[in-house]
Parts: structure tokens; C-alpha cells; sequence
């Protein structure tokens, strides 16, 4: 198993995939055990693409904290460091957004072109719902929750087909169980909310220069379009592009992925 050992931290990562080197920034609580898996897309088939556990989840490590966004964004460019990329492409997802913005105003001479997908810039931009609100629920009811935020449909479909709903939660239940059990994952992922909470990158986003695409689901109440639409008019270079979708709108729109890849392929 491939780990980088940085000055703050061990990360763990994986590299798959031929073509110009990708980044991917997963989101809030993500850990590459988790399926499907990032590689498991079509990106790999375009592109190096290395995606990594971020500090405090899955089998990273978890220094003290509290974190800031601007640790997760060194750790990328650590990672970096550590796998010998001077530039890439960047894919940053929903709190992997975050940390991209944070990465592309800490560190622009390292990215080509970047696409930011279901995320805010928090601050006068309007920030993400805020999910640290819903940490200390009980599973089933974080899930149901979650499910009913990042898609606004999940309303009806709760309403009029309970069973399936159910199935949808108990899905969801199934992914916290991974690694819940090991020795300070949740101190992580209570200090990456945090994190979180405190994103504001929205009056520093006019100095990028890089190509960007902004990209989300028209029914995403996570990270709703008035957010996207925040984001894109802050930042100069940047097109925005809406799917028929909630915050997981890449699986859901089968035309979300060749679009995103058409963008950092230019």
C-alpha cells in the first residue's frame, strides 16, 4: 500500500491510469475504501490519476488538530512533493472543493486546469449546508438526513416509495461503518467539519488565472446552484455547466463525466 510521508503526516494514496497527471480531492469524510472508488470511473482511462485519503481519514494518519483548510491544501501540494508532479490537473468534490480552491490561491503555479464540482466558496459566496450540524445523529437518521439534502427529490421518493428510500440509507450506513472502528477516525472526521465550517476563499477567488469549470446538480440542496453561481462569478476564467442531479450528480447524469473529462482534456 502506498504512503507519502510529508513533515505533518503519513497519506495514504493510490496512482492508477495513463495520460496528464490528475489530482482528485475527494470530499467530506471520504476514504478510498469506500466503493465505488474514484478509479472506478472513466477517469482513469485519460488520465495518471492519484487520489489520497486526507489528513484524519481512512488510512492517513491523524495528527493533532485543529485543522485548517490551508493544512489540506499543503497536503496536496506535499503529495505532490512526495509522488513528483510539478503540475497537474485538479478535480476537487464537494469539501475536495474546498480544499482545491485553497490549493489553486496557496499554490497556482502547480495546476493547469481545474474543475471544481459540487462545492462553495463559502463567505459571501453562500456556504455549503452546514453538515457538521448533523454529526452526533444516529446513523439512520445522519443518513436519511443527508440522502434528503443532497438531492431534493429524495422527498418524494421517501414519501411515496418508502422501501426503496430505505434501501438508499441503508447504503449510506453501510459506508460509515467503514473504519469506524479504528483508533481516532472519528476525532478526524469531526475536525475536517470544523475545518469546514470555517471555508472562506470567495474574496480572494478573482486572483486565479487558470481555466475552471464549475459543475453541480440542479437539485443539490448541499451545495445548491446559487452557490456554483457564486463561485463562477468570482473567478474570471471560469465556465459553469448545471446537471440533472443531486450532489452525487456525477453518477446520476451519465453526461456529467464526459463533459468534466472534455474540459481538463483541452
Amino acid at each position: 500500500m502506498p504512503y507519502a510521508d510529508t513533515p505533518e503526516l503519513r497519506m495514504y494514496y493510490e496512482i492508477a491510469g495513463a495520460g496528464p497527471p490528475l489530482l482528485y480531492i475527494s470530499g467530506t469524510g471520504g476514504d478510498l475504501r469506500q466503493t465505488p472508488t474514484i478509479f472506478e470511473s472513466a477517469l482513469p482511462r485519460q488520465f495518471e490519476l492519484l487520489a489520497y485519503d486526507q489528513r484524519g481519514l481512512g488510512r492517513s494518519a491523524v495528527p493533532d488538530g485543529p485543522y485548517t483548510m490551508r493544512q489540506y491544501a499543503d497536503d496536496a501540494a506535499a503529495l505532490l512533493d512526495a509522488v513528483g508532479w510539478d503540475r497537474c490537473h485538479v478535480l476537487g468534490v464537494s469539501f475536495g472543493g474546498m480544499v482545491a480552491q485553497e490549493f489553486a490561491l496557496r499554490h497556482p503555479q502547480r495546476i493547469e486546469r481545474m474543475a471544481l464540482a459540487c462545492t462553495s466558496a463559502g463567505g459571501a459566496g453562500e456556504a455549503s449546508y452546514p453538515l457538521h450540524e448533523l454529526v452526533d445523529l444516529p446513523d439512520d437518521e445522519r443518513a436519511r438526513r443527508s440522502l434528503l439534502l443532497g438531492d431534493t427529490r429524495m422527498a418524494a421518493i421517501e414519501r411515496e416509495q418508502p422501501e426503496r428510500f430505505a434501501k438508499f440509507v441503508g447504503y449510506a450506513v453501510a459506508g460509515y461503518a467503514i473504519g469506524a472502528g479504528e483508533p481516532d477516525r472519528d476525532k478526524g472526521r469531526r475536525m475536517q467539519l470544523e475545518a469546514r465550517r470555517h471555508h472562506d476563499t470567495y474574496d480572494r477567488l478573482p486572483s486565479l488565472t487558470m481555466p475552471v469549470y464549475i459543475c453541480g446538480g440542479r437539485y443539490d440542496g448541499i451545495a445548491p446552484p446559487s452557490n456554483l453561481e457564486s463561485l463562477h462569478r468570482q473567478i474570471a476564467h471560469s465556465q459553469l455547466e448545471m446537471f440533472e442531479g443531486g450532489h452525487l450528480f456525477m453518477i446520476q447524469d451519465k453526461s456529467a463525466w464526459p463533459r468534466i473529462i472534455e474540459f481538463l482534456s483541452a
